[in-house]
């Protein structure tokens, strides 16, 4: 993985590599390659040539290029490189929404913060990679590939992955709609929507009946009325497109 930093102060540049570097110190598990920039510029040259990051760490001020102006060329010539805003002001938040950036932070830059937006960053990475799952749990931040998940379920507000283990990850209480948790998994061509609160993995559907699907587990998911046409459909295209 490759983080790049750009900062016109090079002062604070310096204190988010010293962050960076406690991070890494403090989590066995990530390893990254580090290249700091003071020159906007330089950088864009640089992401003109199609040479790009992982994660981007951008000040939103800085003196020839702002940081939307980074943001934005990154966009046009990657598709989902993580950025993430570090600036002295917070005027700019809606702009950083415009180039999907995931996280604003506000200088002098909050330890804690900083660290939480540099995990999120890395799991986002590595999910646009190897399609997976992120789901927040009172353990922290887990990535889930798809592969290994047979039915998400909303059970009171919390997303519940059953997997194929027979292990289940429970999410906290989900502050979006189920539909907005689920979406990037149910454009997967895998999964498929069948009732307002169950998305499934069609690759580990043993049976379809009338009323509800049976999991290669045993587990019984119920079909909506309104979806039975649909579902069926779905699923007799998959399996054809699946063994043909």
């Amino acid at each position: 993985m490759k983080i790049v930093a750009c900062d016109d102060s090079v002062e604070d540049l310096l204190e988010i590599e010293r962050l960076l570097l406690k991070y890494k110190r403090i989590s066995p598990n990530v390893e990254f390659e580090l290249e700091l920039f003071s020159d906007a510029c330089e950088l864009s040259r640089k992401i003109q040539k199609g040479e790009l990051a992982d994660i981007y760490l951008l000040d939103m001020i800085m003196a020839e290029k702002d940081g939307i102006d980074i943001g934005s060329q990154i966009r046009r010539n990657g598709k989902e490189n993580v950025i993430i805003y570090i600036t002295s002001s917070a005027d700019y938040a809606l702009e950083a929404y415009g180039v999907r950036a995931v996280r604003y932070l506000l200088k002098p830059i909050d330890e804690e913060k900083f660290f939480e937006a540099v995990a999120y960053g890395a799991a986002f990475a590595k999910v646009k990679k190897d399609p997976a799952f992120l789901v927040k749990t009172k353990e922290g931040l887990i990535t889930v590939p798809f592969s290994r998940i047979e039915v998400i379920e909303n059970a009171a507000r919390r997303l519940e992955l059953h997997l194929t283990n027979k292990e289940m990850i429970k999410s906290l209480i989900i502050r979006k709609s189920f539909d907005e948790e689920i979406r990037e998994a149910a454009e997967d061509g895998d999964f498929l929507l069948v009732h307002k609160s169950f998305l499934v993995n069609l690759n580990y559907v043993k049976k379809l009946d009338k009323s509800d699907i049976v999991m290669e587990d045993g587990r019984r998911v119920p079909i909506s009325r309104s979806k039975a046409a649909d579902v069926k459909k779905a699923y007799f295209l998959f399996v054809a497109e699946k063994y043909q």
